[in-house]
């Protein structure tokens, strides 16, 4: 991707689903800005050119997409159209009924997957997927995301030895709008 059409897409995406308020992030911490993600989500060509642009984070070697409930779902769904991989959809915790499985679309143990997330703050949504999936046998070592929001997500993943590529920093999002 060039830098030009790197940087019209951040801009979209920043004109798409940047708000200002009062919001409490999953992780506890309080903002003034929020990137609603359904926003960019929603938006058919902004989600394809999106995941066009997150190909070329997806490392060899991987067997399936983990999408994260809820905003890496879409993600990975249309990732998987580009790659050819197939798709786990990755509850935030397993069913008490039917399957009572922690990720549908098949199978975990024992294939190497890659975690799909929207937008990244502390990592906790993330860390918490990739304890159940490992808990199921899956191999786990990277994540891609739309944004990182720049407040520790990267260094608490490394703690387990997962590391996070994201797509776009929350900078580099705010440094679009105004080009």
């Amino acid at each position: 991707m060039s830098s030009d059409s790197r940087h019209a897409l951040a801009r979209r995406i920043y004109e798409t689903a940047h708000i200002t308020g009062e919001f409490t992030l999953r992780s506890g911490a309080k903002s003034n800005e929020y990137f609603d993600k359904y926003l960019f989500e929603a938006d058919p060509k902004l989600l394809k050119d999106i995941a066009e642009a997150l190909v070329p984070l997806v490392p060899p070697g991987m067997d399936a997409l983990a999408g994260l409930e809820m905003g890496g779902i879409p993600i990975a769904t249309m990732l998987s159209q580009l790659t050819g991989l197939p798709v786990l959809l990755v509850r935030k915790k397993a069913k008490d009924y039917g399957t009572c499985k922690i990720a549908e679309g098949g199978q975990v143990k024992g294939r190497k997957l890659l975690i799909v997330e929207d937008v990244v703050t502390s990592g906790g949504a993330i860390l918490d997927a990739a304890k159940a999936l490992c808990d199921e046998g899956a191999e786990l070592a990277n994540v891609v995301c739309v944004i990182d929001r720049e407040s520790g997500g990267p260094a608490n993943l490394a703690k387990v030895h997962l590391e996070l590529k994201p797509l776009f920093t929350m900078s580099e999002l705010k440094k679009a709008k105004g080009n």
